[in-house]
């Protein structure tokens, strides 16, 4: 990609704010199981890092997608996955269909505040019985006169605990369940919403999960974004932008993870020698660091078809793919380079090794992804029906 000089200014602010803002009060919030999300958010819209893409009347920067990419990046840098991916729920998973679909009402109640970071948002899709499987969302939104009433549930919901409201997946007929689905953006001060106790994650420790139940939950059918019946289809649609998000979150962390590991075998020594002059751990470095230029090339060539208006789907599902499994090869080998103290829960690469495994799980898992790409090569045998 060529980047520019107002991408360059952008990186610099994102890079400056992660150093300044993020990463003192890691270890903190990492301990305490959450960060003040809202004050953090304020911050960060003042910068304008939430409404990169977003529509200048709302309070946007109105940029193409290879701003937000590159935002995306240099919140890698940040020494836990739990505040950039709070960020990235915010700005690529519950926004951008109130952006492209959404009334001026929606917009101006609830993408105009979020881009400022008045307010906070989530994304309710996954279920316990539906995670990649999105078809087969069973929560229920039933029409009431010009309302709608909504009962079910939605799990792993990160940015619930706290936020101001939810763009929820719901079945609002009983068509076919790629017809039957609309996103509805329901205030989180509603009555009958009540949520679990924080979920108890193995990494994205700084970052606030929850199960969220839905009990006869009465929102106006003017939040419904677009026409009734379309949710899935919008679903599919920004999907492509969380994975690209996260396949260029991981770059900069995984290349931290190698650069952590070299300075610590340049001042470890065994055997009379630093642990980098072994030849295994030298080559393995590099091969891991070709591996991660390798994904940074996939994921802009992903990026720079989505800003052409070109389908993004089959790269981006191999960018997420790589993303995630590569996550785990780096973090996994370089963790074993440091011996006894990458086993340390506290260790940098402790903590990646269990952050970046997320990244084969969420927005898709990682045979969900391989499903896609088989799809668009034309290799996925079709359902045998009896």
């Amino acid at each position: 990609m060529k980047f520019t000089e107002e991408h360059d200014a952008l990186r610099k602010t994102v890079r400056d704010f992660v150093e300044k803002e993020i990463n003192p009060h890691c270890d903190e919030w990492e301990e305490a199981g959450e960060f003040p999300i809202h004050e953090v958010f304020r911050k960060l819209g003042k910068l304008g890092i939430l409404g990169i893409q977003k529509p200048e009347e709302y309070g946007g920067m109105g940029l193409d997608y290879s701003y937000n990419l590159v935002a995306a990046e240099e919140l890698g840098m940040a020494h836990c996955g739990g505040v950039p991916l709070a960020v990235g729920v915010q700005t690529d998973m519950c926004t951008p269909a109130i952006a492209r679909f959404g009334s001026d009402e929606l917009k101006r109640t609830f993408l105009t505040p979020a881009i400022a970071g008045e307010m906070v948002g989530c994304i309710g899709v996954s279920e316990v019985g539906a995670g990649s499987d999105v078809a087969h969302t069973t929560t229920t939104a039933r029409a009431d006169g010009d309302d709608y009433i909504i009962n079910g549930s939605k799990m792993w919901i990160t940015n619930s605990p706290k936020a101001d409201f939810i763009c929820l997946l719901a079945n609002t007929s009983d068509d076919k369940p790629h017809k039957n689905k609309s996103l509805i953006v329901v205030p989180m001060d509603s009555p009958g919403i009540s949520f679990s106790k924080h979920l108890n994650k193995l990494g994205m420790r700084s970052s606030e999960t929850a199960q969220i139940f839905f009990d006869d939950v009465r929102v106006p059918q003017r939040y419904r974004i677009g026409a009734e019946g379309t949710g899935f289809m919008m679903q599919m649609m920004q999907f492509q932008e969380e994975r690209m998000w996260g396949a260029a979150n991981v770059i900069k962390s995984l290349e931290n993870c190698i650069e952590k590991t070299i300075e610590y075998c340049r001042e470890r020594k065994t055997f009379g020698q630093p642990l980098i002059n072994n030849q295994v751990i030298h080559f393995r470095l590099a091969e891991l660091q070709t591996e991660v230029e390798a994904l940074r090339a996939l994921t802009y060539q992903a990026c720079e078809l989505h800003v052409e208006g070109k389908d993004a789907t089959k790269l981006a599902s191999m960018a997420k793919l790589k993303a995630g499994r590569l996550g785990r090869e780096v973090t996994d080998s370089c963790l074993q380079y440091w011996g006894g103290m990458g086993y340390m829960w506290d260790n940098p690469l402790s903590r990646a090794f269990r952050d970046v495994r997320l990244v084969s799980i969420g927005g898709g898992a990682d045979e969900i992804m391989l499903g896609i790409i088989c799809k668009m090569m034309g290799t996925l045998p079709g359902k045998v029906r009896d």
